[in-house]
């Protein structure tokens, strides 16, 4: 059954992005790249990346497991009212579907940028962007992982194989690395998509694919007893800030007084394509 589920997904996903491939292909960019990057800021950022990585490496590694005593004397009733309902699941399954639609995601990010000319172009910017998020949003959210140690949810359930809870990750809830990672990469790939292709009608698409996918991931990874629903919360929030800002922090700001005047972007109504030229002859 459950190999039937990702089969399933699977073509239906490829099917998807297949579709928006195939029609971004037909939208042809002449305008200035939207994204530019700068020595100084790529070097701070991918330091500050590393940096934080490294020291969640080092904390967390120093986790202390959990004893069978201490598993013991947890009581649900020690958890808030929002967040206990989570320590009555319990599923390996969803734990393995999470991975998927996260990768999906990934996925995602990957063929587009690869897909579609415009952002293939430009695989230099694009690429050194994304590992900056993934870097930043991981050392961050690995970190404190590693400073709260918060007890996951199924180790409060009776019903979870005892050698799950003897490990350092059931230390490891707060918050969510799958909700961060999926929230980071649906938002930059939205963010981004919607800056090469401004006039694009899949942008809605897009938009919904990717967020659809992460939202899937942080349910599967609460199904399966993983993550409090706080967890999942802070991690898409943190992470779409991330996807937000790593792209906004790139943006091409300064233009000539003809380039702030002249908007030359592609156009599309889904079974004809051309480019729309706007000059503005009286400029504030």
């Amino acid at each position: 059954m459950m190999y039937f589920q990702q089969l399933v997904y699977s073509k239906s996903y490829i099917a998807i992005i297949s579709f928006i491939i195939y029609h971004s292909s037909f939208i042809i960019s002449f305008a200035q790249s939207p994204y530019q990057l700068k020595t100084s800021r790529e070097i701070t950022l991918l330091g500050a990346g590393i940096v934080t990585l490294g020291a969640s490496l080092a904390l967390n590694h120093s986790i202390d497991p959990l004893t069978q005593a201490e598993i013991s004397t947890l009581s649900p009733d020690d958890i808030n009212a929002l967040d206990r309902k989570a320590v009555y699941r319990w599923s390996s399954s969803a734990d393995q579907l999470s991975n998927v639609t996260l990768a999906g995601n990934v996925a995602l990010a990957g063929l587009l940028a690869i897909g579609t000319k415009p952002m293939r172009q430009d695989f230099k910017t694009v690429a050194v962007m994304y590992i900056e998020t993934l870097l930043l949003a991981n050392g961050v959210e690995r970190t404190i992982k590693g400073v709260t140690q918060r007890t996951r949810p199924f180790v409060y359930n009776p019903s979870t194989p005892l050698d799950e809870k003897l490990t350092r990750d059931a230390r490891q809830s707060f918050f969510s690395g799958h909700a961060t990672n999926a929230f980071a990469t649906a938002v930059f790939t939205s963010e981004v998509f919607r800056h090469y292709f401004p006039q694009s009608k899949l942008k809605p698409v897009v938009w919904i694919g990717s967020l659809g996918l992460a939202t899937a991931t942080s349910v599967l990874r609460f199904e399966g007893g993983l993550h409090y629903p706080s967890d999942l919360l802070a991690g898409a929030a943190f992470g779409s800030l991330v996807g937000w800002g790593i792209p906004k922090l790139h943006e091409v700001k300064n233009k000539t007084d003809l380039g702030r005047r002249l908007d030359v972007q592609p156009w599309s109504n889904g079974t004809a394509n051309g480019i729309y030229v706007s000059l503005a002859v009286f400029s504030r």
